[in-house]
């Protein structure tokens, strides 16, 4: 039986005219390493992003959740560990939520690691030739808040399935007006990462062992 993952990108923020999240996800084959492709366009907003990505569990029942959001500043894709319980938000989010030093589940674990195959995925968009690093941080706003609610939800509601995140640099065209040496990638670029990103996770039975992530 073939398997199913859903990707997930967020809509723009934060006055951008584009979020390079949802842009490469579009890109994304139907198709990876015999596992369909699902994609869905997701708010950039604390509440209601969690609860779009769980009716899309109900209804797609997939294998794996992959949500993929924009880390400006990143110079490289950036495949997360883990989620905390915290919510804290430098500017509002699409609907105007701001929340500050507050839980986002009051029942959830201070923290939950990603399901999903880290390094491997990570050591196969490098094998690709991208830039890819684990990051131990998913910052504390609704990136973080979306990785957190789908680990809890598959935690306690969907067994079985495996999930994670991935952060993506701003876009070419995201460059224009910011700071000499702000780091961008090309849209495409970053589709290809995650079309690796998702062979390794539906095919690696384990996750590899090299020590990885940002030594500071």
């Amino acid at each position: 039986m073939s398997k199913k993952i859903l990707v997930t990108g967020f809509d723009p923020f934060g006055g951008e005219p584009v979020n390079p999240a949802f842009e490469a996800v579009k890109l994304l084959p139907d198709e990876i390493a015999g596992a369909t492709v699902v994609t869905l366009e997701i708010p950039t907003v604390f509440t209601r992003s969690a609860q779009v990505v769980e009716a899309a569990i109900e209804r797609e029942r997939p294998d794996f959740v992959l949500c993929v959001g924009q880390a400006g500043g990143r110079s490289a894709i950036t495949v997360e560990k883990v989620a905390i319980n915290l919510a804290e938000a430098r500017i509002p989010d699409n609907d105007g939520e701001q929340p500050f030093d507050t839980p986002l589940r009051a029942d959830g674990d201070t923290a939950y690691f990603a399901t999903l195959p880290v390094k491997v995925m990570v050591k196969n968009i490098n094998d690709h030739g991208i830039p890819a690093f684990m990051s131990y941080t998913a910052g504390t706003y609704v990136c973080n808040a979306i990785m957190y609610n789908v680990l809890y939800l598959l935690d306690r509601k969907f067994p079985g399935i495996k999930g994670g995140f991935i952060h993506v640099p701003y876009a070419v065209e995201q460059g224009v007006g910011k700071a000499n040496g702000t780091p961008v990638m090309e849209i495409a670029t970053m589709a290809k990462a995650l079309e690796y990103a998702i062979e390794a996770a539906v095919t690696a039975e384990t996750d590899a062992t090299e020590i990885m992530g940002e030594t500071h």
